[in-house]
Parts: C-alpha cells; sequence; structure tokens
C-alpha cells in the first residue's frame, strides 16, 4: 500500500479551509485544530500559498504586486514560527484570510471590466447608429 501524497493532501485541505473560512469560523478553527503535525501544517500552507499566488496572478497589476508583498510577509510568519504548531495555525488562518481578500479584489476587479465592456459597447452602438455625434455635441444657449 502506498502512503498518500502529502502534497495533494494538503492541497485538498487548503480547499477545504477556504471553503470552511469564509462560512464557519469555528469549523475552520476546527479543520486547523485537527492538523497536529508540523510537516501536515505545512504541507497545508503550501497548499494555500498555491491557490492565492495562481489566483493572484489574474489581478490587475497593482493588487497583484500588493499581492506579492503580503504573500513574502506571510513568509516571514511562517518562518518565524517553523516548530511552533500554534505559530504555524495562525500562519494558516491569515493565509486563508489573504486568500479570500484576493478572491474579493477579483471580483471587484471583475465587475469594474465588465462595466468597462458594457460602456463600450453602448457607446459602439450609439455611434455606428449616429446618435452618439449628437448626443456628444456641445450644447449652446
Amino acid at each position: 500500500m502506498t502512503s498518500p501524497d502529502p502534497a495533494a493532501d494538503g492541497r485538498r485541505r487548503a480547499d477545504e479551509f477556504l471553503t470552511l473560512l469564509g462560512e464557519d469560523d469555528d469549523a475552520a478553527a476546527a479543520l486547523l485544530g485537527g492538523v497536529t503535525e508540523i510537516r501536515d501544517l505545512v504541507f497545508l500552507g503550501a497548499g494555500l500559498t498555491a491557490i492565492a499566488r495562481a489566483e493572484a496572478r489574474s489581478l490587475p497589476p497593482a493588487q497583484r504586486a500588493q499581492a506579492n508583498t503580503r504573500q513574502e510577509r506571510l513568509g516571514f510568519v511562517r518562518d518565524a514560527n517553523r516548530s511552533n504548531p500554534e505559530g504555524l495555525r495562525t500562519w494558516l488562518r491569515q493565509a486563508g484570510e489573504e486568500t479570500l481578500l484576493i478572491r474579493s479584489q477579483q471580483a471587484v476587479a471583475d465587475r469594474l471590466e465588465a462595466t468597462a465592456q458594457e460602456r463600450t459597447a453602448t457607446r459602439a452602438a450609439a455611434e455606428a447608429s449616429g446618435t452618439a455625434a449628437a448626443s456628444s455635441a456641445p450644447t449652446t444657449t
């Protein structure tokens, strides 16, 4: 019998943690509390980091740069708590909250992009029908 892949297990736990963190903080805390081995905590964190970095790639440049800086700071928290399970749990909670922040920033960016595309389409339609010239002409009294 082969042992399970710890990286895959960490990614699965990371997905589960993120789902719980957004819905039920007590259950998220219970999930973290149930992970007792430092190695397992680190693999869970690696899963969270992979998710956050992948999702941050689709952010606009300024938010992406800010997310990268926050990831570096999270690395300092992780490194400072290498042998401290409670400290690693704090790091994991912060890493999860970072991913939720990235997702909320992406939702805002998506809404802004959709609004801009809608405005562009409306303007293009108005220009094509000839109504744009009349509506953008300066008025005189």
